[in-house]
């Protein structure tokens, strides 16, 4: 009997050690492929693999909708391709937070940390991805410090290009609340405005 039990022993030993050390060729059944493969996308990444799939996704919230605690929806609805019209009427929108009790330490960090990269540190339009012409950007950004152009925007237009984006600019609305773009765009006039006071005490 003993004996028998200990060839039974050996036997399955030896049986499930093969089975281990085979190599496996699929991977098995999933239960939940959905949640074991995800489609998620960068924010950057194309969306040409979902086009094909039949999916929509422009890294936007939803037309319509607002995200908790987003409590100051902006007026203006983007443009139609070709037309203006809105952007032109998003210069009468003022910001809508109390300027003085910015944060601008952490409005500061939201800039460089989404903006920097191309406007630069210092709002000129030369960020990593420009660096002078030598980065891989062929484009210089807008230089937001130094080009009267940018620094007459009202802050409503500015809060148009953040959200919906124009020309070589993306949308910033999937990165950043709108109380966030509403800090970053103080910021940006902030600093503005400490180049034309400079400016002018230096002429006098």
């Amino acid at each position: 009997m003993k004996k028998s039990l200990i060839i039974l022993t050996v036997i399955i030993t030896v049986i499930a050690v093969a089975s281990c050390n085979r190599v496996r060729r699929t991977p098995g059944r999933t239960y939940m492929p959905d949640m074991t493969y995800s489609r998620a996308y960068e924010s950057y990444a194309s969306t040409d693999a979902l086009k094909k799939e039949g999916v929509f996704y422009n890294a936007r919230p939803v037309t319509g909708t607002m995200a908790r605690g987003d409590e100051m929806p902006f007026p203006i609805s983007e443009d139609k391709p070709g037309d203006t019209v809105n952007y032109f009427a998003s210069r009468q929108v003022k910001n809508p937070l109390n300027v003085a009790s910015i944060d601008m330490t952490e409005a500061e960090r939201l800039y460089l940390v989404n903006c920097g990269i191309c406007h630069g540190t210092k709002l000129d339009g030369n960020g990593p991805l420009y660096k002078g012409g030598d980065g891989p950007y062929p484009a210089k950004p807008a230089t937001l410090v130094g080009d009267a152009k940018y620094e007459s925007m009202p802050e409503g237009q500015m809060f148009y290009s953040a959200t919906y984006g124009k020309n070589m600019m993306g949308s910033y609305a999937s990165q950043l609340t709108t109380k966030e773009r509403w800090m970053v765009i103080a910021y940006i006039k902030s600093k503005q405005v400490k180049v034309a006071v400079t400016d002018t005490t230096a002429k006098k």
